[in-house]
Parts: C-alpha cells; structure tokens; sequence
C-alpha cells in the first residue's frame, strides 16, 4: 500500500529504527535519533564470494526526509529503476557521479590555469610571460576561475572577456581570449576537458586593430627628447635607465631586470640569459663607451642586490615595468608620442635610415628572431664586429644629435 504524507507527518521516533513502506521498493527509514531516511531496496545481478552469479539485494539511499518530498523520492527511486532496466546499478551510477563531482571541483578553471603556468616555468618560459600569464588568471577570477573547466561554455567565456571590448580595450580581450584557449588546450591534452570552447569563438569579437608602440623618429625631435632626458629630475637610476633605454635599444623588461652578474664592463658586453629574453635565446649587447660610463655610474647606487636597477621597495627585486614610461610622462611626452619600447623603433629606424649597417646586423641588434630557422642557425652569431662597431656610431651619433644635429 502505498504511503501518504500525513503518515510521514506522524511518523514518530521509536526505540528502535523501523520502517515505513510504499511501493516499488521505495521506503522510509525512521531513525530512534529521529531522523528520517529514503531509501531504495532493489536486486542487481552480481557475484558471490566465489566468483559465481548471484541476485544481491541492495539499498539505496535518496536523501532524507522531509528535505527529500514523497514525490521527489518516487521520482528519484523511479530514475534508478530506469538504470537497473540498463544494466546500470544505480548505487555504484552513484558514486561515479559522486567522484566525477569531487575531480571536477578539483579541476577548476583557476586551478587548471595554475598546473599550465607551472607546466610554463618548467619549460623555462621568461618571468614576465609567467607573470602576464598570472594576471590573465585573475582577470577571469570572478567570472570563470570557480567553475569546473570540464562544463564551462563557450557563452561563459564569451562573456568573459566581452567587457574588455566593451570598454574599448580590444586587445586585452583578443589576449585574454588566447590565454583561456591555451589553458583549454592543456586540459585536454591531459584529460580534463573534453573540448576548447574557443573554438567556437573565432570571428566572435571585434577584430583588433594594429597598434605599434609610440616612438620618436625625427632626428630633431629625438634630440630634444635626449637633452630632456639629461636634465631628468627625479631618481637618477630612473635617468640612468632612460638613457641606456636610448643607447642600448633592448627590451624595457630586458633592461629593468638587468642583473650585475651579466654586464662585463672590461670586456664592455653584457649577455642577457636566454630565460630573460622573448626568443629563449641568449642575446649578447656590445657596449659602447657611454654606455659603460653609465653602468658605472648606476654602481655608485647599488645596494646589496643583484639587480642594476632595483626596486624602490627591495633590492631584491628589479624596478617596475612602469618606471621608464612614468619617467618620459613626467618629462611631457604623453603615451601618443614616446614609450619605453619606443627607444627600438627609433634606433630601427635610424640606424636603417643611416644606409651604413646591414640588415641582418640592425635585426640582431634588436634581437629580433627570424623566421628561417636554417637562416637563424647561422646569423646567431653573426655580425658581431659589425654589431659592436655599430653600438659606438649609435651612441656618438645619438650626442651629435643632442648636441643640435638634425640629420644623419
């Protein structure tokens, strides 16, 4: 006979459990403590101890009452039903489920992101490409970081990156976009997703519009932008940065994150590791005399860390990624005009314009890696009495230039 809800209402705890039964196998389960349980008796093919076939009677539980309804508990017992009708026994269908939440709880998109940028550290990718690749994660924090990798859409990610673009920045979402996919891809390279939502994005923002980096390339105006330097008022590491940012024309991380232990003033090169440079190859920078002048002068500032220019904060660890560009702001050159990474083009383009130095040389200077990979092999090491050459014309042409010269 089957139960009704007032049994349930009057159903008392007793001395000893005892049951209350309705149809199909379906039953409650009062507890002397007076908890109430559902339960689900069922028969499943399995084996004795022996091996052989044999019916083993089983339970299952589906939740208590009455957080669990009557009717929710005949629904929930009519789904195992449909199970065992499969061959599936609903009780161990159960546990899968159980474990299959537990990983995917385990395997959220914050937590997946955090195994792919170790994966990077161990593959010897460069400190600031770690770096970025952290602040991609806490971009998505709030919107994709709690979910399970495994059961995120491809709307969700969408939306996660959609209000960069939004707000007009569309290429920290095209960024974005990329980083989440490659997360993606690692997950299912090791099992944890089964596809990259990406995919499916291709064509889904707005396309981004080619943005070079602000830079002087008038030999005039580079001149006045030299002597603007040399009267620099604040820190004078920050000066010393910024006039080395002109003569040696690397990275602004490269030259941030210089340390004392590569720079060889007697020999006047400094090789920058591979770990530190873009292409992941070690990248030699001849020093012109004014450059030395300068590395020397730096020392005279140095403190008990091993970086030329340290942190405010630390010595431990190298000056911000903003120092150089918050120096030419505070000299009047807005974002439009100049940048720390404005010092390459303006040597590119002078040091090509001045018909003097091949190509290839300009190119190495600049540590710029090329695409032929058998062409690449040899031009490494290449050109370096032509580079080392070129490093001293640079810089005395740069003095010529903040001097008054106008032309090459």
């Amino acid at each position: 006979m089957s139960l009704v809800v007032t049994q349930l209402r009057n159903a008392k705890p007793a001395a000893k459990p005892y049951k209350l039964t309705d149809e199909k196998g379906l039953f409650l389960l009062v507890q002397p403590s007076g908890g109430m349980l559902w339960r689900f008796k069922y028969r499943y093919d399995g084996r004795d101890e022996t091996g052989q076939p044999k019916r083993i009677e089983k339970k299952l539980g589906l939740g208590t009452y009455p957080e669990v309804s009557l009717k929710e508990a005949r629904e929930r017992r009519d789904e195992a039903r449909k199970l065992l009708a499969q061959g599936i026994d609903p009780a161990e269908q159960k546990q899968r489920d159980r474990r299959a939440a537990m990983v995917a709880a385990s395997n959220t998109f914050e937590l997946v992101a955090k195994a792919y940028i170790a994966k990077n550290k161990r593959d010897g990718l460069a400190e600031a490409t770690l770096q970025k690749r952290e602040w991609f994660v806490r971009l998505v924090e709030k919107s994709l970081g709690h979910r399970p990798i495994a059961e995120i859409q491809p709307y969700q990610v969408l939306d996660a990156v959609r209000p960069f673009e939004v707000s007009k920045n569309d290429e920290k979402a095209h960024r974005t976009l990329q980083f989440i996919g490659q997360v993606f891809r690692y997950a299912v390279a090791n099992q944890l997703a089964s596809s990259d939502p990406t995919r499916d994005l291709r064509g889904a923002l707005t396309k981004r519009k080619q943005k070079h980096h602000a830079a002087i390339l008038e030999p005039e105006k580079a001149g006045e932008m030299l002597r603007a330097i040399d009267g620099y008022e604040g820190h004078p590491l920050t000066r010393i940065a910024l006039q080395l940012s002109a003569l040696l024309f690397v990275r602004p991380g490269e030259l941030r994150r210089a340390e004392w232990s590569e720079i060889d003033l007697s020999a006047k090169v400094w090789r920058i590791p591979a770990a530190k440079m873009k292409a992941r190859q070690e990248h030699a920078v001849p020093l012109s005399t004014q450059a030395v002048v300068l590395f020397e002068e730096a020392r005279t500032f140095h403190g008990r860390g091993p970086y030329v220019f340290p942190s405010i904060r630390t010595h431990l660890k190298p000056m911000s990624e903003n120092t150089v560009n918050a120096g030419l702001r505070r000299l009047g050159y807005t974002g439009d005009e100049m940048t720390a990474h404005g010092f390459r083009a303006m040597a590119s383009t002078l040091l090509n314009e001045s018909n003097k130095w091949s190509p290839d040389a300009i190119e190495r200077a600049l540590a710029h890696k090329d695409k032929d990979t058998i062409r690449a092999a040899y031009h490494r090491g290449a050109h370096w009495a032509e580079r080392v050459e070129m490093a001293q014309w640079w810089a005395d042409y740069l003095d010529q230039l903040r001097k008054g010269a106008t032309s090459i």
